[in-house]
């Protein structure tokens, strides 16, 4: 069978010519691969949301340490001075009741005082004490309610007054309180707090010292 000759015309020859020197045009449409003026965009608007709400979350008070000076008065003229340092538990955050709980560790020493057989008699405690603080509003109301469980220890004496005396150096401590943050970013704050100490009943006698005490604190 004689091959089929193909006949190359001069027209047809001129048009694979000019598809060669003139490529069809594309779409004007960016391609779908990579899209890096999108995706920057994207970046730049989840920053401009995400870093507002981050200087705000370390700005709060429940994120930064605090030192903080107060004072405790007793029934019998009993009373106390105490300094102590707060340690936010940075990875703590829980809802509660259309708030927030947060917590921290409290580390303090004291001297407590009480006048025993006319003259005044003082007695030098330290103690750790676990805190958890709830702040209505979703964590953003200035105001704030907490508690916490702790343990003291007298350092040189034991604790004894005119009208009661601790059997033991070490206690618990237990508190409540009520408090309120100000200043520009919440850092200054006052507490009104009820702390009880005893030894839970381990040794007896076992009468207890409760003071209410006011605070104020400043965070760092």
């Amino acid at each position: 069978m004689a091959p089929k000759n193909t006949q190359t015309t001069p027209s047809s020859c001129q048009n694979h010519a000019t598809a060669r020197k003139h490529p069809p045009e594309r779409s004007g449409r960016p391609e779908r691969s990579g899209r890096p003026g999108s995706f920057a965009a994207v970046l730049l608007a989840g920053a401009a949301a995400v870093l507002p709400l981050a200087a705000q979350a370390q700005s709060t008070p429940e994120s930064s340490p605090s030192m903080y000076l107060q004072y405790g008065a007793a029934e019998h003229s009993a009373d106390s001075w105490t300094v102590g340092v707060t340690v936010p538990w940075r990875n703590w955050r829980h809802a509660l009741w259309g708030g927030q709980l947060s917590g921290y560790w409290d580390v303090w020493g004291a001297r407590w005082s009480a006048p025993l057989e006319g003259r005044d008699r003082g007695t030098w405690v330290i103690g750790v004490n676990p805190t958890v603080r709830w702040r209505p509003s979703n964590g953003q109301s200035p105001w704030f309610a907490e508690t916490g469980v702790g343990l003291s220890w007298a350092l040189n004496r034991r604790y004894v007054t005119d009208e009661k005396e601790f059997p033991t150096r070490y206690n618990f401590a237990t508190h409540i309180g009520v408090g309120y943050l100000f200043g520009s970013q919440g850092q200054h704050e006052l507490v009104l707090r009820l702390e009880h100490h005893s030894n839970a009943g381990i040794k007896k006698p076992n009468p207890g010292e409760n003071f209410l005490q006011l605070r104020y604190a400043h965070h760092f």
